[in-house]
């Protein structure tokens, strides 16, 4: 059995060339020799010799030439992002979508969507199969490359025990040892994480929640999931049930709105919608047509003005036990009502509890989910490329690397 290298042996400081090569590429895109061995520190053979390795390795490969107008043009060297890729994937009780993600982080907007057969709820790895397949299909790209998986869904996994915990839905799925199950089932590391999780880091990357300190992201639609991003980072809880307030028993105070409401989840989801919606006449056969024909209708502000309220009391909890910054409405209702619902749970707040936390409506609308698990992947998918770095055959006769002081 090989020894292992010790610090600062020449193996060990090769890895640690070829590493921080590899990841200036993927962070600065395209770069020439020389440039690579300035924001390296390293010297010129030393980058010349870092990207024949992984150039050998089928890590990089010449993209195109930079020429500055004086002498030769200079060959541009790109990380290949095809031999590892991974596929996010949104599990809602309406269907799947999915999208490929790569290593350069690039968004990739070629996104597949199964609304009619998918999840057919008898088994979680012909679902999720299905859909890697597909949007690998859809993106060009070879499924055979997948390494990484990411699944969002309405529920949680239990760090401890690997079981799935927190959901009703999701027929069909393994309960105990999901993520193991699905990964030796998928060939592919399976990351399944919280669907409001996924969103709450989408709007810490790229969205509302870029400059707060702390926030609470409400997620309502079909159910309740309230996701808390502290310092960019989110809180699971011990047994991955941070967040679940549907559970919570309705406040004494729900009894002025909605006499029936037995837990928080009656308070704001789809049958809420449905029971005000009732009210003003309004129909619709799934939660997407009743928030499209309120969006179309006279009583949508009155229906508004019903509504917040009880997001207000959903919220309560988080804001008496967090403090958070801000308060972002999101999911299928947040989205659609925005800012008119985001102003009045704010003004509703502040006139009927002693906090004033300003409340704020989704960034980010399309594909939220998605979005949130792209940023997971991009991670784990250089991560792995960075991780073959230290199987790189040494060139015979090499020079010791060196590294920058």
């Amino acid at each position: 059995m090989p020894t292992p290298s010790r610090p600062g042996t020449p193996a060990l400081l090769r890895v640690l060339n070829d590493r921080t090569a590899l990841g200036l590429l993927l962070e600065h895109g395209p770069m020439t020799r020389n440039e690579l061995a300035r924001l390296s520190g390293l010297s010129k053979p030393t980058a010349a010799e870092m990207i024949r390795r992984l150039e050998e390795a089928e890590l990089i490969a010449v993209s195109g030439e930079s020429s500055s107008g004086r002498g030769p043009a200079a060959l541009q060297y790109a990380v290949l992002t095809d031999r590892a890729i991974g596929v996010a994937i949104d599990v809602q009780p309406a269907g799947i979508s999915a999208t490929v993600v790569d290593a350069t982080g690039r968004p990739d907007h070629v996104v597949f969507e199964a609304t009619d057969d998918a999840p057919d709820g008898t088994d979680a790895h012909a679902d999720l199969a299905r859909a890697i397949e597909s949007a690998c299909l859809a993106a060009g790209r070879d499924p055979e490359s997948v390494t990484v998986v990411c699944v969002g869904i309405q529920g949680s996994v239990e760090p401890r025990t690997d079981d799935l915990v927190f959901t009703d839905e999701l027929p069909g799925w393994p309960r105990h040892q999901v993520t193991e199950t699905l990964s030796k089932a998928l060939g592919a590391h399976v990351i399944i994480e919280n669907d409001a999780n996924l969103v709450a880091i989408a709007e810490r990357r790229e969205g509302s929640g870029q400059e707060a300190t702390t926030f609470a992201l409400l997620w309502m639609g079909n159910g309740l999931g309230l996701a808390l991003d502290f310092g960019g980072s989110v809180h699971r809880g011990a047994a991955g049930g941070a967040g679940e307030i549907g559970y919570l028993g309705a406040p004494v105070d729900a009894s002025e709105f909605d006499s029936d409401a037995r837990l928080v989840d009656d308070l704001v989801t789809s049958r809420t919608i449905e029971l005000l919606a009732g009210r003003h006449g309004i129909e619709g056969e799934s939660l997407g047509d009743l928030l499209e024909a309120i969006d179309q209708d006279p009583a949508r502000l009155a229906i508004l003005d019903e509504l917040a309220p009880r997001v207000g009391l959903v919220v309560m909890p988080a804001l008496a036990v967090v403090d958070p910054e801000l308060v972002i409405l999101h999911g299928p209702i947040g989205t659609a009502f925005g800012v008119d619902l985001a102003s009045r749970v704010e003004a509703w707040l502040h006139e009927h509890s002693r906090w004033s936390t300003p409340v704020v409506g989704p960034s980010i609308s399309q594909t939220p989910v998605l979005h949130g698990a792209r940023h997971v992947l991009i991670d784990a998918v250089r991560q792995a490329l960075v991780e073959a770095v230290a199987h790189l055959p040494d060139a015979p006769g090499a020079d010791p690397p060196v590294v920058p002081a």
